[in-house]
């Protein structure tokens, strides 16, 4: 299972209005998510606009691409585009910084793993 995080940038103007969507998110929308491998997804927003969002998918370009393929994914980020800066050309959905993980509790639990220097390059 891939552990995915990243982030975006919300528009200061736009936060309340941005997580008042998220409080009533598309039916359609949560279950192409879930159908598509997009697990345990969570997004958390500081009130200077930074949005992390996590999710657990058992493969990362096989989620990616079975939302892209959805009608009701092509409208939600039409729609939510305008609530981010830095964005360029791209949607939110492929615009986002992947950030990497440095510490998963039940791995280092589980045993030894790999030393720091040797991170999985797919995790960055």
């Amino acid at each position: 299972m891939h552990r995915v995080c990243f982030q975006l940038q919300v528009r200061q103007d736009r936060l309340e209005d941005y997580a008042a969507r998220h409080r009533a998110v598309w039916p359609d929308m949560l279950e192409a998510l879930a159908a598509t491998g997009w697990h345990n997804y969570s997004l958390v927003l500081r009130e200077d606009g930074l949005l992390i969002g996590y999710f657990e998918t058992p493969d990362l370009q096989a989620a990616l691409d079975g939302m892209d393929a959805t009608e009701v994914n092509a409208r939600w980020q039409a729609e939510m585009a305008e609530f981010f800066v830095e964005l360029g050309d791209a949607r939110p959905d492929t615009g986002f910084r992947r950030l990497a993980e440095v510490f998963h509790l039940e791995d280092q639990l589980a045993g030894p793993g790999p030393k720091h220097d040797e991170i999985d390059e797919r995790d960055a």
